[in-house]
């Protein structure tokens, strides 16, 4: 993490986006892909691994995901509602 000093008023840290990968699972929506990310996590009393699953609304300006598609997505500004993502690249079609 870098720090920056602008004209001796505040220090502004810059830190990278956060990026996850999961799979298109609508593409309805003008401009939107639904991404859907799975991840293994271990409950806090049982200890059993447990999948969990989250949808995430990601802005796609040039449609090039597709349903079924393995994508990369990046947090960004909110753009809407919901979206707060942006797809970065299709990993596998």
């Amino acid at each position: 993490m870098e720090l920056k000093t602008v004209a001796n008023e505040k220090v502004v840290s810059k830190r990278k986006p956060k990026e996850k990968i999961g799979t298109v699972v609508s593409t309805k929506m003008a401009k939107t892909a639904v991404v859907l990310v799975s991840r293994h996590k271990s409950h806090p009393l049982y200890k059993k691994v447990v999948l969990v699953r989250k949808k995430f609304y990601a802005h796609d300006e040039e449609g090039i995901a597709k349903e079924g598609d393995k994508v990369r997505i990046q947090e960004c500004r909110p753009l809407s509602r919901l979206k707060r993502w942006k797809v970065v690249e299709v990993l596998k079609s």
